[in-house]
């Protein structure tokens, strides 16, 4: 053994045995439930790894979440979108920059607080598709939705707190086991494909893609000057440089960096090309000599400065009544969706960290993760941003060896000293991101074959799911498809099967996916007692024992889970 390996054993020995490795169930640390293979090195190196893998959030998010307008109001009459005001324009630079130090803010605070009371090493942050899903389906492109910004924003936050209650019910488990396993699974592709939609489309991606009449899609990537009112192209489709810097450096460069499995690809290939698009004397530039590139170019120039929330804190309208219908099918959806993403993907970091219990479909202290969740969703509505969800991404620090919260708490932390680079962060231009979207909706399409296309009646709903949220640009409207095609098609097999007495039955009928709707009435105030039971145990003794899990639960993630990254989304 060398010496620097030496001494990182003698680091590792001493953390363990401190109180913070009692706390995080470290390998050594004397607790009868640490966690084996858990080293203070590990856990950092793992939690350096999530931060870089998933630090693209800083920058897309607040990108996405911008073309909401924020709280900047349009007043122009003759173009209802203010594409080309001035004023405007430079509102939303100012909401971008406050997006960007909200977005870290809220990931740093969530994710320490989820690794400090959940001891697992997952990360949180705004969530990719249903900041997509506020931005242009509930407030719309510019506010040109439903649903003013401020009163979604409240929906986002009674969201939160509606999600507490229902985790310390025992209703989550139900209203997830409610939807067909093939509606969830196609849900999660249709977000993916949705993203991709807007990785394609301009002004949030590379805008290969534009809207068009009379044919619904047409070829972009022209030139701004070539842009009309409506955002369409009217010459030069494909000759603007900024979209094929996108493409070479932010795409191609990152697939072939994930190709050969470098850390924090997307990360890379955003930086290349925003650091490639930061000289002013190019012609895909992000800082032009125009009004709107100075103010650009002379915030990029502080580098490290700290940028306050001003316009979009508390920026919550308590009205509920002006838009009631709205508001509630806004309220639903971000709840049922959340409820969707954050337990698949919260499940799934613990079945890989080998923590889960694959009988019980559960994993410890499951009730404390989600409503730490649920709070960091309330939390980040007041700081102007969507809801706050579990990230698939942590996947790559458990890969890394992350098995505790300590790699959470690194994570974190990381969030909160990006806060003071916000300059760097909001000189990100979108071309440097729209292929990070189309490449996270790629990820997300990997789950497609695990649908059962095999029998009709549960093929059908999930395809219409999965073509209805992008096309429809909504995933509310896809899943109330979904829905209604699954109940529409089941429903008249199953009164066929009755009236004929099961002689009459479709083509495949043994093959289709059994439904799971039902709970046992002392499942719904289980989470409650054992929420209870934790803090009890806790003031009893400094270190819990009754949650943790035996150290027979914890296996090692073999080399296919780690090289397959489909199985972090899927179930055996």
């Amino acid at each position: 053994m060398g010496y620097f390996d030496a001494l990182l054993a003698k680091v590792n020995r001493g953390f363990a045995q401190s109180s913070v490795g009692r706390l995080f169930r470290l390998e050594g640390s004397g607790h009868e439930n640490a966690l084996p293979g858990s080293r203070f090195s590990t856990e950092i190196r793992a939690g350096l790894t999530t931060f870089f893998t998933m630090a693209y959030i800083i920058s897309v998010n607040a990108v996405i979440m911008k073309d909401s307008g924020g709280t900047c109001v349009c007043t122009d009459e003759t173009d209802p979108t203010c594409l080309k005001d001035p004023a405007y324009n430079e509102c939303l630079l100012e909401i971008q920059r406050e997006l960007i130090t909200g977005t870290a803010a809220i990931a740093g605070f969530a994710t320490c607080l989820f690794g400090l009371f959940t001891n697992m090493p997952v990360a949180l942050g705004p969530g990719m598709g249903l900041n997509a899903y506020f931005a242009y389906q509930v407030v719309g492109f510019h506010g040109t939705g439903n649903v003013p910004y401020r009163l979604a924003l409240t929906a986002v936050f009674a969201e939160g707190w509606i999600f507490v209650a229902l985790s310390l019910l025992g209703m989550r488990q139900w209203l997830v086991r409610l939807l067909p396993t093939s509606l969830k699974i196609a849900s999660a592709c249709g977000i993916g494909l949705f993203l991709a939609v807007i990785g394609l489309s301009y002004p949030a991606g590379i805008g290969a893609v534009t809207g068009s009449f009379p044919a619904p899609l047409d070829l972009g990537g022209c030139p701004p000057e070539f842009l009309d009112e409506f955002g369409h192209c009217t010459g030069e489709k494909m000759r603007n440089p900024q979209l094929w810097i996108g493409l070479v450096f932010g795409g191609l460069l990152t697939v072939l960096l994930m190709a050969y499995r470098v850390k924090s690809a997307m990360i890379i290939g955003i930086l290349v090309t925003s650091i490639i698009s930061w000289p002013r004397a190019t012609s895909f530039t992000y800082f032009p000599y125009d009004e709107q590139g100075h103010s650009r170019f002379e915030f990029f120039k502080k580098v490290v400065g700290f940028h306050p929330i001003d316009k979009l804190l508390r920026a919550n309208d308590w009205n509920v009544g002006a838009n009631p219908g709205q508001f509630v099918l806004a309220l639903f959806t971000f709840l049922y969706v959340d409820i969707l993403d954050c337990t698949a993907t919260l499940y799934s970091m613990a079945r890989f960290a080998g923590v889960a219990d694959a009988a019980k479909g559960d994993f410890p202290r499951s009730t404390i993760a989600y409503c730490t969740d649920a709070l960091s969703i309330s939390i980040g509505s007041l700081l102007g941003l969507s809801p706050v969800t579990a990230f698939i991404e942590s996947g790559s620090g458990i890969a890394e060896g992350g098995r505790t919260g300590l790699t959470a708490v690194t994570t974190g932390l990381c969030f909160i000293v990006s806060i003071f680079f916000a300059p760097i962060f909001a000189s990100i231009p979108p071309w440097a991101t729209g292929c990070t979207l189309i490449l996270i909706g790629c990820m997300m399409m990997r789950q497609v074959i695990a649908i059962n296309w095999t029998y009709i009646g549960d093929a059908v709903p999930a395809f219409v799911t999965l073509m209805f949220i992008p096309f429809s640009y909504s995933i509310a409207y896809g899943l109330i498809a979904g829905l209604f095609t699954h109940v529409v098609i089941n429903g008249t097999i199953y009164i066929i099967e009755k009236a004929s007495r099961g002689r009459l039955l479709p083509e495949d009928f043994d093959k289709r996916e059994q439904w799971h709707g039902h709970v046992s009435e002392s499942d719904f105030f289980r989470p409650l007692r054992s929420f209870a039971g934790f803090f009890k145990v806790e003031k009893q003794n400094s270190v819990s024992t009754s949650r943790g899990a035996s150290t027979d639960q914890f296996q090692k993630v073999d080399e296919e889970m780690v090289t397959r990254p489909e199985h972090v989304y899927r179930e055996k």
